[in-house]
């Protein structure tokens, strides 16, 4: 693997609150130094042209759907989501679960390029097409004891546990399902991230009522310091926003005891939900791209469902086509500071994982996982589930990353073209 002397960029690392225009010598899988230039110590280096670019430690996805085929139509490839949409680093959120841990490893972790991790699904199925079939999540259908066993013993891969608060589980179980699932976190000792709004439609018969302002706190109560609740910007109730328009009253409460946030794009997000958190003063800690199979242009395999709730929800019936990327890119049109934004995808994801000064970091002996962005200047347009449009003036988009020194291309079928306002 030759020397790489990536020149001239502006390097934005939260972690060493490094924010200027500097070079980046790679030596191998390793950065070597990272100095204001480096052009009389690169040698022999391939040097590569950054500037005008932004150069950032290698991004983190922290909701990624990547069990290929075992979860259907559901679960993407992961080098088309990561190294070849400039992320080097995704976690798989709820895909394997205590009985299909090993086939993850196997067929998605090991040969990819990407870095692959995951919390591990609180149910013994997974996810299996999403979540299609909502009886396999029933309260019987968890298993504390072998779902702490597999977790605590494969820490190199699982990161925390996935679990969902949603009105289609509430009206079913109350909050049985819920309960397991953060028992299963704090006996493994690791972050459990909650699904906050719609996941499966509400039973017809025989349902518990459901008041959806009831469900955040009913949760709250059952977390520690540490967990992570998911969707803050989605449209659908049960979550961050009540149904009268206004911020849960307990959301600053949720982030006083040590809770974290991470926004889930995907098929939830709504600019004027986020709108109604950020001008309630709540910041989201982390950003992660939410795309899977029934939210994205990829053509499904052969033989899956035709239908999926999260599909009939989402007003491009399938054909959307974005990234995490792009997820920052609705971040800034949405007011968040660059800085801001890049921590969610790199220092703040780190520490979500456990794994803060080994990954999200550009560190002279560290890992050579670097993303490296175009930043453009223009007037685009956005538009969400809801067909909101926001005009935005930057337009963030991959290159190329480094994953530990190797290059990839931005070439991924899904990345989005920017539209013109």
């Amino acid at each position: 693997m030759t020397r790489k002397l990536l020149k001239g960029g502006r390097v934005i690392d939260p972690s060493s609150q490094r924010d200027g225009v500097f070079d980046v010598l790679i030596d191998g899988g390793t950065i070597a130094a990272i100095g204001d230039d480096l052009s009389a110590t690169a040698g022999t280096a391939e040097i590569i042209d950054c500037r005008g670019k932004l150069v950032l430690p290698g991004l983190i996805d922290t909701h990624a759907h990547v069990y290929e085929g075992v979860t259907g139509r559901f679960g993407l490839n992961a080098d088309m989501c990561g190294v070849h949409s400039g992320v080097t680093t995704l976690v798989d959120q709820g895909g394997p679960s205590c009985i299909t841990l090993p086939g993850f490893r196997q067929y998605v972790a090991q040969p990819s390029h990407t870095r692959v991790l995951a919390f591990l699904s609180a149910y013994l199925v997974g996810g299996l097409e999403g979540h299609y079939y909502p009886e396999l999540y029933r309260p019987e259908c968890l298993d504390v004891d072998a779902t702490v066993k597999s977790a605590r013993s494969n820490l190199d891969l699982v990161r925390g546990l996935k679990a969902h608060a949603e009105i289609g589980g509430f009206a079913r179980w109350g909050v049985d399902v819920m309960r397991i699932a953060t028992r299963i976190g704090r006996e493994a000792q690791l972050p459990v991230y909650i699904h906050f709004g719609q996941l499966w439609p509400k039973p017809e018969d025989g349902a518990l009522a459901v008041n959806p302002d009831s469900i955040f706190n009913q949760v709250v109560e059952m977390l520690k310091p540490g967990d992570i609740l998911a969707h803050p910007f989605s449209r659908h109730p049960g979550g961050f926003v009540e149904l009268d328009g206004k911020l849960h009253p307990l959301v600053p409460e949720a982030i006083a005891r040590g809770l974290k946030i991470d926004v889930g794009h995907g098929s939830h997000f709504s600019f004027q939900t986020a709108r109604i958190v950020l001008d309630a003063g709540v910041m989201p800690d982390t950003l992660g791209a939410d795309m899977h199979g029934y939210n994205t242009s990829v053509p499904p395999p052969p033989g899956t469902p035709d239908f999926h709730p999260d599909e009939e929800d989402h007003m491009f019936k399938g054909k959307s086509r974005f990234g995490l990327v792009s997820a920052m890119t609705s971040m800034l049109a949405l007011g968040l500071p660059l800085e801001h934004v890049v921590a969610m995808v790199t220092r703040n994801a780190a520490q979500m994982i456990g794994m803060e000064g080994e990954l999200g970091v550009l560190k002279v002996g560290g890992v050579a996982d670097v993303s490296v962005l175009e930043d453009a200047r223009g007037r685009w347009v956005m538009r969400d589930n809801e067909g909101t449009e926001v005009v935005t003036d930057r337009w963030l988009s991959p290159s190329f990353c480094l994953r530990a020194g190797q290059r990839f291309d931005a070439q991924s079928p899904i990345l989005p073209l920017a539209q013109a306002a």
